[in-house]
């Protein structure tokens, strides 16, 4: 498989695991994920000149953000995907392990606690919120679902592709 698509199957299923893994909280347990029209919302004021909020759910809302949300929210997943092939090289690709794929899930957290959240009106790694150690296991749970995926693409790809 060539790397483009390798980076893409291996980004768009980890993204699905790790969105399977939402559905699973909110249907079982009744815990709610974040709303990706709000990462919508923030990229569509970008084009405003507006990057922090103080509250990212006050902001006005934009067209078409909740589109905008979920295609970022895939991106950002094949974007990871590429650091990781990046990191693991393509003999990894070829016999995924573990370890590596769920290291890269886990410091993917980097991105909401220091770049998102903050930006949303949260705070650094939820602190704002009303629960932040709460906001932080489940951020750190689900970005090693994350790279769970990764790994269960990445192996499912190599698989495939030996025929």
């Amino acid at each position: 498989m060539a790397v483009w698509g390798w980076i893409f199957a291996v980004g768009i299923g980890a993204t699905l695991v790790m969105d399977a893994w939402a559905i699973l909280l909110r249907r079982v347990y009744g815990i709610a994920s974040l709303d990706y029209a709000l990462v919508g919302r923030w990229l569509g004021h970008m084009t405003r000149r507006t990057f922090v909020h103080e509250r990212i759910v006050a902001a006005s809302p934009v067209a078409g953000e909740s589109l905008l949300g979920w295609i970022a929210h895939y991106a950002i997943g094949i974007a990871f995907a590429g650091i990781l092939l990046l990191v693991a090289g393509p003999e990894w690709a070829r016999r995924p392990t573990p370890w590596l794929a769920l290291a890269v899930g886990i410091v993917s957290i980097v991105a909401p606690f220091f770049i998102m959240q903050p930006s949303f009106g949260m705070g650094i790694a939820a602190s704002n919120l009303p629960d932040p150690n709460v906001a932080r296991l489940r951020a750190l749970v689900t970005h090693t679902v994350f790279g769970a995926g990764l790994f269960l693409s990445a192996w499912l790809v190599a698989r495939l592709s030996q025929g």
